[in-house]
């Protein structure tokens, strides 16, 4: 019997962190109420705390998930055999398509990570500044493999990142090309700069 509980409270905490992503995004974590969330779930906001004890509860929860997929996955990259121009195409396809398919929580991740609490806040800002770093090594290990033009790694990896995060444009544009072609396009506008 308790196993079912928990599964339904798990649930319930999902369903309340989605929706939370959302009103986040759309109102910013610091305008956004317990009170809006308990609206949006369609609960009393006392029974929000059933299942999460803040809403910083809830942007720990988003940031560190996202986090946590996107090392995982530059993790899986990092030891495959590819040059790096095809290490670094990979990785920015999983990001466009975590920008399309997972857009609440990358977006939340993205823009409201600054109102974390301690310890959390300076943890991801590590995690944040490893990530960066290690996508610049595969750029610096391509330049001296004369893969990628001798370029500035860490400006290269601010621009990609930020070109990604302006997919919110995209989400917003009532005349978008597909998710695929936006995909295409972007890795063949952001990589074909770094070939020799």
């Amino acid at each position: 019997m308790p196993a079912i509980k928990t599964q339904r409270n798990s649930t319930k905490k999902e369903v309340i962190i989605a929706k939370a992503a959302r009103l986040f995004r759309e109102k910013g974590f610091a305008a956004s109420s317990m009170r809006d969330l308990a609206e949006l779930v369609g609960v009393e906001a006392a029974s929000l705390y059933n299942h999460i004890q803040s809403k910083a509860e809830i942007l720990q929860d988003i940031c560190f998930r996202v986090a946590n997929l996107l090392t995982a996955h530059l993790e899986k990259i990092e030891t495959n055999n590819q040059n790096a121009i095809e290490r670094i195409k990979a990785i920015l396809r999983f990001h466009i398509q975590q920008m399309i398919n997972n857009y609440e929580d990358v977006h939340v991740a993205d823009r409201e990570w600054r109102h974390l609490t301690e310890p959390y806040l300076s943890n991801f800002k590590t995690q944040r500044r490893a990530y960066r770093q290690r996508l610049a090594d595969i750029i610096e290990d391509g330049i001296r493999k004369k893969e990628i033009k001798p370029i500035d790694a860490p400006t290269a990896v601010l621009i990609m990142l930020h070109a990604i995060s302006g997919i919110e444009s995209w989400h917003r544009s009532q005349q978008k090309i597909s998710a695929e072609q936006l995909e295409d396009n972007m890795v063949i506008i952001l990589v074909e700069g770094l070939k020799m």
